[in-house]
């Protein structure tokens, strides 16, 4: 007995130091902690350059553009860019205020109707059992790999057709039919349990109640994700492929304009335009991230 039980004590030993060292192994030390962090930062320059060279052109001055070898970093920072700008702007027979509400409202209204309506078609497919809705989901998923490129000819014929050329609804109608966020949306939601869906339909609450109330609070991160990549498209879209009335432009088409008709020697007015162009989406990145992150780990509802 006693052999065992020496046997046994040295086995509890012998286990209890292998599971220390794997413990250790695997844990995260000091040294490893800072090391991750110092790649993460190194990483994160890296990829915030581009953002960080559009910022810095802005204020170059017009001599600064045509060096060889050109420099990162300007020497002589000004603010003439920007008067430059302005006052191209105000030569516009088109009042400016006009593109920027042209704009607006695009990215506002395009973004709102895809997020609601890609989340009532994911929510019909995922969560309502209907014959054939596997084969359109299939067919829904098959139109991804087609570029957006394939489908401006034959989006221009349809608006044509509906006599809807030149107007806010030939940019708009073709953004709601967008597969992605269908896409997006339905495998989100894949993840709700259908016992809760049940739960609320018995407890009497009707389909519209129970989409707005219960799935689209549970499946706020993807439409968060979609609605950031709506805005990105959205606000850099000329829309000039559908509108030919200059009443309805939009700011891109605009600026671009402005420093297209003057060569080089608005190369600083067009730094500018830049700057100005990836504002908005960015500004929206930064104030949505940390929700899509949160509610991310907060709704992993599992059934």
């Amino acid at each position: 007995m006693e052999m065992k039980r020496e046997k046994a004590s040295v086995f509890a030993i012998i286990h209890r130091f292998f599971r220390q060292r794997l413990h250790v192994g695997l844990g995260r030390s000091i040294s490893g902690n800072a090391l991750s962090a110092a790649l993460l930062c190194v990483m994160g320059a890296f990829m915030a350059l581009p953002l960080l060279y559009v910022i810095i052109s802005a204020f170059k001055p017009l001599d600064e553009f045509f060096l060889f070898p050109p420099r990162f970093f300007v020497q002589n920072p000004t603010l003439q860019n920007f008067e430059d700008l302005f006052v191209l702007m105000q030569d516009s027979w088109v009042p400016f205020t006009r593109y920027i509400f042209n704009t607006l409202f695009i990215t506002a209204a395009g973004t709102f109707l895809h997020i609601i309506f890609a989340s009532m078609a994911a929510y019909v497919l995922e969560k309502h059992h209907f014959p054939g809705r596997r084969l359109v989901f299939s067919f829904i998923t098959g139109t991804l790999m087609f570029s957006p490129v394939v489908t401006w000819v034959p989006n221009m014929l349809i608006m044509n057709t509906l006599h809807l050329m030149d107007s806010y609804w030939a940019v708009l109608l073709p953004v709601v039919g967008m597969p992605l966020g269908l896409f997006l949306m339905k495998q989100f939601m894949s993840g709700i349990p259908d016992a809760l869906i049940e739960a609320a339909r018995i407890d009497g609450m009707r389909e519209t109640r129970l989409f707005f109330q219960i799935v689209m609070p549970i499946v706020k991160p993807a439409w968060l994700t979609l609605m950031i990549l709506c805005i990105k498209d959205l606000w850099n879209t000329t829309g000039s492929f559908y509108i030919r009335s200059e009443q309805l432009k939009t700011l891109p088409y605009a600026m671009n304009n402005i420093i297209t008709s003057g060569g080089s020697a608005r190369a600083g007015a067009g730094a500018v335009v830049g700057l100005i162009l990836i504002s908005v989406p960015v500004l929206v990145f930064l104030l949505c991230q940390n929700s899509i992150i949160e509610t991310m780990a907060a709704s992993g509802i599992k059934e």
